[in-house]
């Protein structure tokens, strides 16, 4: 699943692209959309393209609607100058944005929706939102106070499940929630309540650090999820981009422990950690 860094990116590319130009096209197979008339938004023009957490807004005007993305584990938006060929099988496109000169390409994306303004305030999943670190681009403000109370508020939680949940922190996805557990040393199975304060404030700034930092460098991709001290312009320090995300078998890079791999959670993300220097893992609720 895209993190909230690849979709900053990708609103930013298509905000560039589309925003002041007039819709000459618009096609679509999602079936909710289409009943929509989307073909409305032909003749109109594209005012912006936000990232609000995971989740992607193309506004129109004069309508004030929205068209709102998420790409889960599957989708992706492209951009291609019109007329050339697209990199994946038209059959794979849910829906198709044209201009004179580009067309925006939305791939696999399980949800897309067409929206007033007023749907998009009372959207649950946009609704609440916990504090999102890119809101405004990576200078801009983020109440990481409140973040650490909705994260207090879910005691009984394992801590890596916890971090997930985007009404803690928006943005945060599976890389970053297995990377800043480690960096601070938590075994991701531990419960909120557990996990001391000082240490669940630690895990919420370096989350948002992280995501700020794989945004200002102004690049394509994200450079790395390792300290922000470790993020230089234009590249990466260092053999790896990741301590222990994907790395299951392969030593620790602190005590060369093998780095183990377990589903955690009511949605089975895989999680990565090393049970010298974060804990048991699954193990921890055997040995109470």
């Amino acid at each position: 699943m895209p993190e909230g860094d690849t979709i900053f990116r990708a609103a930013a590319s298509l905000h560039d692209a589309l925003a002041g130009e007039v819709v000459t096209a618009v096609r679509t197979t999602v079936p909710q959309v289409r009943r929509l008339l989307p073909e409305r938004l032909v003749g109109e023009s594209v005012d912006s393209v936000e990232a609000r957490g995971k989740h992607l807004l193309c506004w129109f005007t004069p309508s004030d609607l929205a068209l709102h993305t998420h790409m889960r584990m599957t989708g992706s938006w492209h951009l291609y100058p019109t007329g050339t060929r697209w990199r994946k099988p038209a059959h794979l496109a849910r829906l198709v944005l044209s201009t004179a000169t580009v067309d925006a390409v939305c791939f696999n994306a399980p949800v897309i929706e067409l929206l007033s303004r007023g749907q998009v305030d009372a959207h649950p999943s946009l609704r609440d939102l916990g504090p999102d670190p890119l809101a405004g681009g990576p200078d801009g403000p983020v109440d990481l106070d409140e973040a650490a109370a909705r994260l207090a508020a879910r005691a009984d939680t394992a801590i890596g499940e916890a971090l997930l949940d985007q009404r803690v922190l928006a943005g945060v996805g599976n890389v970053y929630k297995n990377e800043v557990l480690f960096i601070h040393g938590v075994d991701p199975w531990t419960p909120v309540g557990v996990v001391p304060p000082d240490v669940r404030a630690a895990l919420l700034t370096t989350a948002s650090d992280l995501l700020r930092a794989n945004v200002a460098h102004g690049g394509p991709q994200r450079i790395t999820t390792r300290r922000p001290a470790d993020v230089r312009r234009g590249g990466r320090r260092g053999s790896d981009r990741v301590f222990v995300y994907g790395k299951a078998g392969r030593p620790c890079p602190r005590c060369g422990t093998p780095i183990r791999s377990a589903a955690l959670g009511e949605h089975a993300r895989i999680t990565y950690w090393c049970p010298r220097c974060q804990g048991p893992g699954p193990d921890r609720a055997r040995m109470r």
